[in-house]
């Protein structure tokens, strides 16, 4: 029977479909282990992550975000953390092995858009183009567009078909993805909106009156909504709703803007590539070959304009918020790279080798490999001197990865060095910026740790607060260049000194 199957010629183009698929999925997967198995392991890849990560295991130790540690991100992402790391341990390993599996499944999901546009090889190249342009964006450890990004790529392809039998479910299930996607990252909320407009415009297409279009926007808000209401929800119950509330809305308008806002050269270059893309896409679509399926490339553009909306939503731009609209930008682009056109695959294929290559050079990875062993040596000459009780490290510029690596308890909940020497978050933390670096220094801990050079405009009252401690108190313990920036760890002077 399973022979007369197989010699069944409607059998066949399934079949072969099938094995087609798997394929694809096979090279999606070989793409995201390129990319980031070297990365593995590897704690200083972005300075955000590892304020998740040590947020996530202080959770797993009981300790209570915006109460115990502080930032302003929502509860979701520190979750995030927090499970890779009750499962995984306390290493990087655990988030990016996390995040890699966001990442499959969103050039999963990306090669899904494509198709009602191209061709399975095109739409595989898409979710090829996916992982590196991600890489290339920031994205290729743990930084948080590595899992928000993914979800609002579920709800576009819930939501992309208005037409549906299921069309009604499916947004409501999307609605719940979005609010689960809100409490990674709040700047997805242009990009819910749009889609959650794409929705009612299919109720309204489908002959629903106002009303009734009306309650679906209601319900629409309320699932969005409805995840971040029960974590507020938990915190008033445990009695730290004010915490929760400026953490999470009030320190936002506190935090002043930077100087260069959101529009600046060094952004317009940043933004070029994907720019760039997206625009030669849209002509192409326009002038040179037609989309196979109109409404859907429209639905795409919808994705793309609420994808930028969210990069540039916040007061301070950075380039690897770029990484939201990646997926958006390469669908829109379809047309100049399908397979279809006179260049074949040609330039799909140029783009993936030329990124593949820059991501992949093996200048990089010697430098990361000499950063995490001069890491390992600033964590050895530091751990005699800390403990995880009372003796605390403090890291007024550095990575914030030495708290982990050291085994050292935590001085502050302010954690973050940037939240203590930054000068846009001087009045954003609800306590005196240079009283908290006072308080901490007058305890004098163990080990303060300091960068040659900053990273952001930095208070010179605090700083100031620092150095003359330095001068007066400490001694250089060990020195060492991670990451591009030379750090340096000070021990505390003995009383005899």
């Amino acid at each position: 029977m399973a022979t007369a199957a197989l010699d069944d010629p409607a059998a066949r183009p399934a079949h072969s479909a099938q094995r087609t698929d798997v394929a694809a999925l096979a090279v999606l997967a070989l793409a995201v282990l390129c990319l980031r198995l070297p990365l593995f392991g590897y704690p200083l890849a972005t300075a955000d992550e590892q304020l998740y990560s040590l947020v996530g295991n202080a959770m797993t130790q009981g300790a209570l975000p915006y109460v115990d540690v502080w930032d302003r991100k929502p509860f979701g992402l520190f979750a995030l953390f927090a499970a890779a790391h009750a499962v995984g341990g306390p290493g990087p390993e655990a988030y990016q092995a996390l995040a890699a599996l966001f990442t499959f499944a969103g050039a999963w999901l990306t090669m899904a858009l494509a198709r009602p546009l191209v061709d399975r090889i095109t739409a595989t190249g898409a979710g090829v183009l996916y992982v590196l342009l991600m890489g290339a964006y920031g994205s290729q450890s743990g930084q948080s567009e590595a899992f928000h990004v993914p979800m609002i790529l579920a709800m576009a392809v819930l939501l992309r078909d208005p037409g549906h039998p299921g069309a009604i479910r499916r947004a409501m299930l999307a609605m719940l993805v979005g609010g689960i996607a809100l409490q990674v990252k709040y700047t997805v909320l242009p990009q819910c909106v749009l889609l959650g407009l794409w929705a009612l415009w299919g109720r309204w297409q489908a002959g629903d009156g106002a009303g009734r279009v009306a309650i679906f926007a209601a319900a629409f808000a309320a699932l969005g909504l409805l995840l971040t209401a029960i974590v507020a929800a938990i915190y008033a119950l445990a009695g730290h709703f004010d915490a929760f509330i400026f953490a999470n809305l009030l320190s936002f308008f506190d935090r002043a803007p930077s100087d260069a806002g959101r529009f600046h050269r060094d952004l317009a270059v940043g933004f070029l590539p994907l720019g760039t893309l997206a625009a030669c896409g849209i002509y192409a679509a326009a002038r040179i070959n037609r989309p196979r399926d109109p409404q859907h490339y429209r639905f795409i553009l919808l994705l793309l304009a609420g994808s930028l909306a969210t990069s540039f939503l916040p007061g301070t731009v950075y380039a690897y918020y770029f990484a939201a609209a990646v997926p958006a930008s390469i669908l829109a682009a379809l047309p100049l790279l399908d397979r279809a056109m006179p260049w074949r695959w040609s330039l799909l294929g140029l783009l993936v080798l030329a990124l593949g290559w820059l991501q992949l050079q093996p200048a990089k990875w010697e430098e990361r490999a000499a950063s995490e062993a001069a890491f390992d040596r600033l964590s050895a000459a530091i751990a005699p001197h800390v403990d995880g009780a009372d003796q605390c490290l403090w890291i007024f510029d550095g990575p914030t990865a030495l708290y982990g690596s050291t085994g050292s308890c935590l001085p502050t909940r302010f954690a973050y060095p940037d939240h203590l020497n930054n000068l846009l978050e001087r009045g954003a933390l609800g306590i005196s910026q240079t009283g908290e670096v006072a308080r901490i220094l007058a305890r004098r801990p163990p080990v303060v740790v300091t960068a040659a050079e900053p990273l952001t405009p930095q208070s010179e009252d605090a700083r100031a607060l620092v150095v003359a401690t330095l001068e007066r108190d400490y001694r250089p313990l060990a020195t060492g260049t991670l990451a591009g920036r030379e750090i340096t760890a000070w021990a505390h002077k003995p009383a005899t000194e």
